[in-house]
């Protein structure tokens, strides 16, 4: 591994002085033997090298500028995949084939085509020349992106999917941070994946084996929080007929999860800077005190910072639960991920054999990379989900994009798109988003990019 990164270096020094274009084209000339082809996004052939000629049969000039046959299609989602194909050469004689391909991307993240290699099955072997090539150096001459992957063909992360710059110091942050105790702050907006940071900082530390519990601090009311956190006991308040253990304890070892933290009661607030000091607390109606072991890590999508100038958060608090603070850019910040994104979640519908997508319509493609995604991978999830349910066919339409890709964008969505929300703009925002959806909240959150526990409790807040 060290060898590789030191040759890694020295290429990426070494063609930083180089004229890539002309580059690219000698490499080309190089691999001319090689079953080595093209193709754009529309499936034409741009190159069709003499080594793929001799092995398929198939002359150069019958082929370069039209479409290609079914078996040397290159889709999106045939990204890093090996495939045996049939050719019948020119002679009648019909050969076995592997095909390796890569798939390719231009500078807005738009498929953009691919390369395929073709070899003789007796000649395949474990070290091809494709295996987790980048061709990011190429990029700014030729505006075209090989897709890196990872060993599992994917650039992932304990279950979080990016190649922006900005998420892989994210990962770097949480592997770091998973190998100590430290109580974990992570910020960022709604829908922005907070509890699977969480949930990967658990499974990366020395809890792993332990419970790992959430809870949504916005989601229940002051008295139902503090019993659901630390429990009661029998006689504690009318219908506490027997004892109930809290999250706390039932969490004892592992890691608990306090989403929507700055939306705590201050009475807990003070309740919770015990446990974190003391490691103890004493449950709802209880005389004793109870000795706990629980990592915290909480999220939030406000600034703590504003919360404590505006009183409603204690600073001490702030404090302790930001030791290691993680912030989660939002999806419109790193739009090299959507891409990643939408074909990871078609990925996993057509999994269910319901109805499969093998290929997005350029126009709906666009539509998707313009979007702002105020509601970010869990709105872009939910429209996935959308298409699936509407349309019909192996090719994504504009036509199954829900009606804001359609239709101009409410006030909500524009002021997201550049800065935060006043709440006057966001009061107005769910107002809007309500009548638009005859009253029906699930439609309405999601047109925001919003839960429906976040939109309750905007609703609560501005009396909506």
């Amino acid at each position: 591994m060290k060898q590789t990164k030191q040759i890694s270096a020295s290429l990426s020094g070494w063609l930083a002085h180089q004229s890539l274009q002309p580059l690219f084209l000698k490499l080309l000339d190089l691999c001319d033997i090689t079953g080595l082809y093209i193709v754009d996004r529309d499936q034409l052939i741009i190159h069709w090298s003499q080594g793929a000629a001799q092995l398929s049969g198939l002359k150069i000039e019958n082929v370069t500028g039209k479409p290609c046959l079914q078996e040397y299609a290159i889709t999106e989602s045939g990204d890093h995949q090996k495939q045996l194909i049939k050719s019948l050469k020119t002679d009648q004689q019909k050969i076995k084939l592997e095909k390796i391909t890569q798939v390719l991307y231009d500078r807005d993240g738009v498929f953009a085509g691919g390369l395929g290699l073709l070899l003789p099955v007796s000649e395949q072997s474990d070290n091809t020349i494709f295996p987790k090539v980048s061709s990011e150096a190429f990029a700014p001459t030729l505006d075209l992106r090989l897709r890196p992957v990872d060993e599992a063909g994917k650039l992932g992360f304990q279950g979080l999917l990016s190649r922006s710059p900005a998420m892989q110091a994210v990962f770097q942050i949480i592997q770091n941070a998973a190998e100590t105790e430290a109580t974990v702050l992570v910020r960022g907006e709604s829908g922005s994946g907070k509890e699977l940071v969480a949930k990967a900082i658990h499974d990366l530390s020395a809890r792993r084996n332990a419970p790992f519990l959430a809870i949504n601090c916005a989601a229940l009311s002051s008295s139902l929080l503090d019993s659901e956190l630390f429990g009661h006991v029998r006689g504690a308040f009318t219908g506490a007929v027997k004892d109930h253990s809290g999250l706390f304890q039932r969490a004892h070892g592992g890691t608990l999860f306090l989403d929507e933290v700055a939306e705590l009661p201050l009475e807990l607030q003070a309740k919770l800077l015990r446990v974190i000091q003391e490691r103890n607390y004493i449950p709802v109606g209880g005389d004793r005190s109870i000795d706990v072991d629980v990592r915290i890590v909480a999220a939030t999508h406000r600034s703590l910072r504003e919360e404590v100038k505006m009183g409603r958060f204690r600073e001490d608090l702030m404090y302790r639960l930001r030791v290691v603070p993680i912030f989660i850019p939002p999806l419109r910040e790193r739009r090299e991920d959507i891409s990643l994104l939408i074909w990871h979640f078609i990925q996993q519908h057509n999994a269910a054999n319901f109805r499969k997508i093998e290929k997005i319509d350029p126009q709906a493609m666009r539509a998707l990379l313009d979007y702002a995604w105020p509601g970010n991978i869990r709105e872009l999830h939910n429209v996935v989900e959308y298409a699936f349910a509407v349309g019909r066919g192996t090719t994504l339409r504009c036509s199954e994009l829900p009606p804001e890709f359609r239709e101009s964008r409410t006030v909500g969505l524009q002021a997201v798109q550049n800065s935060p929300l006043s709440a006057d703009e966001e009061s107005a925002a769910i107002r809007q988003a309500l009548e638009q959806s005859n009253g029906r909240v699930t439609l309405a959150a999601r047109s925001l990019g919003m839960s429906r526990a976040t939109f309750w409790r905007k609703r609560k807040i501005y009396g909506v």
